[in-house]
């Protein structure tokens, strides 16, 4: 199974913690407690917890180093993202995703890098766009087959 294919199913909190260890490369729950301390409050207990169930979720390896783990990425940051996000898009109509999309701009705060890349991208997409998306939902999760 390829990586695209996978499914996260990381916590938002478990989320927080792998963006500390994709940005350290090798970590400790002391750094990490530290690293989130502002913006969580968690006790180190807590982190402790969450660093376990990412380690058991094949998300994060261990090392042992003196009297101290160390916690290191066992998955890409950017490979996650696209994970996510294609997790994301699989909760709506596939006829709403352009919406989403739409949505997540308009609610983003973007460089003028990030804007161009878009525009290319979105000139490419052009080439092969279809002229209307096909509803991928089945009878009862919306409403594609009563607008005409």
């Amino acid at each position: 199974m390829s990586e695209k294919k996978k499914s996260l199913k990381i916590t938002d909190a478990e989320w927080e913690v792998m963006r500390v260890a994709w940005t350290t490369k090798a970590t400790t729950s002391k750094e990490v407690t530290a690293a989130l301390n502002e913006k969580t409050e968690w006790k180190s207990t807590t982190v402790k917890t969450l660093l376990s169930r990412l380690v058991d979720k094949g998300m994060l390896g261990t090392k042992r180093t003196g009297n101290k783990f160390i916690y290191f990425p066992l998955v890409e940051e950017r490979s996650s993202i696209e994970i996510l996000s294609q997790e994301l898009l699989t909760k709506v109509c596939s006829k709403k995703v352009g919406k989403v999309l739409e949505s997540i701009i308009n609610d983003s705060l973007l460089s003028v890098d990030d804007i161009t890349r878009l525009e290319t991208l979105l000139k490419e997409k052009q080439k092969t766009a279809v002229k209307e998306v096909p509803c991928n939902c089945i009878p009862g999760q919306c409403q594609c087959h009563l607008v005409s």
